[in-house]
Formats: C-alpha cells, sequence, structure tokens
C-alpha cells in the first residue's frame, strides 16, 4: 500500500512539473535584426609597407 502511495504521489508531482508544454514562442521574439555596416575598403588594402609584419619566419625573426 505504502509503494501505491509513493508512486502516486511521484506521479502527481511529475504531472504538475511536466503536465503541460510551454508557452509558444512567437517567431518575432527570436529574430533581432541589425543593419549592416557599410564596407571599409581601407582595411582590406595592400599596404606593401607594413605587410611584413604579418608573416612569421624564423630567418626574420633572427635578423638574417
Amino acid at each position: 500500500m505504502e509503494s501505491t502511495h509513493t508512486t502516486d504521489s511521484t506521479a502527481a508531482a511529475r504531472r504538475a512539473r511536466f503536465g503541460s508544454l510551454p508557452e509558444r514562442i512567437r517567431q518575432e521574439d527570436m529574430v533581432e535584426e541589425k543593419a549592416a555596416t557599410p564596407s571599409d575598403p581601407t582595411r582590406y588594402a595592400f599596404d606593401p609597407e607594413g605587410s611584413w609584419r604579418s608573416f612569421s619566419c624564423l630567418a626574420v625573426d633572427l635578423g638574417l
């Protein structure tokens, strides 16, 4: 008898906690729209004076 009462109380607790689905979330609440930033052409421009800094070479590190 005790195990039936325990099973009933655990089933009732489970039903109270998981008995219904959560509220539906609207698509508008899940999507965030942001304006795109314009492209900066100077960011990707080639700089021959500064291009040597982007390479890692043992000979350059040793000053050879």
